[in-house]
């Protein structure tokens, strides 16, 4: 057997218990009144720091803003997979 194969058949059995293991997950629907529950749960509070930030999504807008307010901008960038799977 090559190292391939055993890898593909690794994967199968990987997926088809991933999936089973979901149907019975979500055996419950989701209806809206529960849809509304989670994602109030999962709202940040609204006294978080962070939150208080001007954040610009847009580059040239966030130096534009810099320059008029004499400020530094600082930029988070990342390089690879989102999920640091690299």
């Amino acid at each position: 057997m090559r190292c391939y194969d055993a890898s593909f058949i690794g994967l199968v059995i990987l997926v088809s218990a991933s999936v089973g293991f979901l149907r019975s997950a979500s055996a419950e629907p989701l209806t809206d009144a529960r849809f509304e529950e989670l994602h109030s749960q999962l709202q940040p509070a609204g006294d978080e720091l962070w939150q208080s930030i001007p954040w610009k999504i847009a580059l040239l807008d966030a130096q534009r803003v810099a320059a008029r307010e004499n400020k530094p901008i600082f930029i988070w960038a990342m390089d690879g997979h989102p999920l640091g799977c690299t």
